[in-house]
């Protein structure tokens, strides 16, 4: 084995290679955005870790509910009643009423191109008035 340096040293300049995505991202993984519950609000329909995880899951439960069994209302953890609407109740005024600070933050972070849109009508956010010039 008159070659085993080279060998040896191909060897491990192929595993750095291999696992340089790895120890290059270690610990430089973006954080998830924090989305925080409105200032009128005290909590949503599940809990946060819940929402954060399973939110697809509860909407698909309601347009179910909805739309093939006609049932309206949804009754919370907590025992609140609330109106099944994705448009009325979750992105109401109360609620999550900015798609941008909602919905779009989380979606790109994980990349996750949702189908509510092709369905209901996305919310249009009121634009920043500009402060009243004193003539």
């Amino acid at each position: 084995m008159y070659d085993g340096g080279k060998i040896i040293t191909g060897i491990i300049i192929g595993l750095a290679l291999l696992t340089f995505p790895i120890w290059y991202n270690l610990g430089a993984a973006p954080k998830p955005p924090d989305i925080k519950l409105p200032v009128k609000e005290k909590q949503c329909v599940q809990p946060k870790a819940y929402m954060r995880t399973k939110h697809m899951q509860v909407l698909d439960l309601w347009r179910d509910s909805v739309v093939r069994v006609a049932q309206r209302s949804y009754v919370a953890f907590n025992g609140v009643k609330y109106d099944m609407s994705l448009q009325n109740t979750c992105m109401s005024a109360d609620c999550h009423a900015k798609k941008t600070e909602f919905c779009d933050q989380c979606h790109n972070y994980t990349g996750v191109v949702p189908y509510c849109w092709d369905c209901h009508i996305e919310p249009k956010e009121k634009p920043k008035e500009k402060p009243k010039e004193k003539h």
